[in-house]
């Protein structure tokens, strides 16, 4: 369970980009993180995992403090960034067993579930390879089998599906379903709002750094219009808030 209570955050003095976002990912369920460009998503996904510290208010992780329990709380995490580009000068086997290491993994559980994860997702062949020559789409498949690896109850993915193949996506997609049906906590982002309404158990919209929505596409649809699609109601809920600002 992740738990975000009232947190802001605040690149200049006196202007927040985030605002009094109150949240709770429950275990079980996968949570759709949706937004404008710039609305906020991966600033507070910073916040959640650790990479940027929290202004105001604080975020449990399976009841851990991500501000005072760092890394306690960052065991029950597993993390896709939206940008690949990490650890380029390192093979992509180097760069798995770096992972390994890290969560203690021994070897007979890292080394079966590499190769399973890695042939899953198509890249068994170049793990001898340097990540910097894979392509973008790679990058982002050695990142998520390093999730994958060492199988956190949290995920916390930002936009997990950019630049993979049809195959891949289709793997990660039921992989995030199977996560969730074993009680355990998938909170994504993207920008596909069709997958979201597919996927997602329930939606979460931020604008301008604040929380404008939470709950599933169904109470969306009776709040704002019936038959409505996902695209729909967001277009119509972000447009409130703009004029409302």
């Amino acid at each position: 369970m992740i738990e975000i209570k009232k947190i802001s955050k605040s690149y200049k003095k006196g202007k927040k980009v985030i605002s009094d976002i109150d949240l709770k990912i429950k275990d079980g369920e996968i949570f759709g993180f949706l937004g404008p460009n710039g609305a906020g998503k991966t600033t507070t996904i910073k916040m959640i995992v650790g990479i940027l510290d929290i202004d105001e208010g604080d975020i449990l992780i399976d009841g851990k403090s991500i501000k005072t329990n760092p890394i306690e709380a960052k065991k029950q995490i597993g993390f896709v960034s939206d940008n690949p580009d990490m650890f380029l000068k390192l093979k992509g086997i180097e760069y798995l067993n770096f992972i390994a290491d890290i969560y203690e993994i021994d070897k007979e559980t890292r080394e079966k579930r590499i190769i399973e994860l890695a042939k899953e997702f198509g890249i068994y062949e170049v793990l001898n390879d340097k990540i910097q020559s894979y392509s973008h789409g790679m990058r982002q498949k050695i990142i998520i089998i390093s999730v994958l690896l060492h199988n956190p109850k949290n995920w916390i993915l930002d936009e997990p599906l950019t630049g993979l193949d049809p195959e891949a996506a289709f793997y990660l997609k039921n992989k995030m379903k199977e996560h969730a049906k074993a009680n355990n906590a998938v909170f994504f982002s993207t920008h596909i709002l069709e997958i979201a309404e597919k996927l997602c158990d329930r939606i979460g919209i931020i604008h301008h750094g604040k929380l404008v929505f939470v709950g599933t596409h169904e109470e969306m649809k009776k709040e704002l219009k019936e038959n409505a699609s996902l695209e729909e109601l967001f277009m119509e809920i972000t447009k409130r808030n703009e004029e409302n600002i």
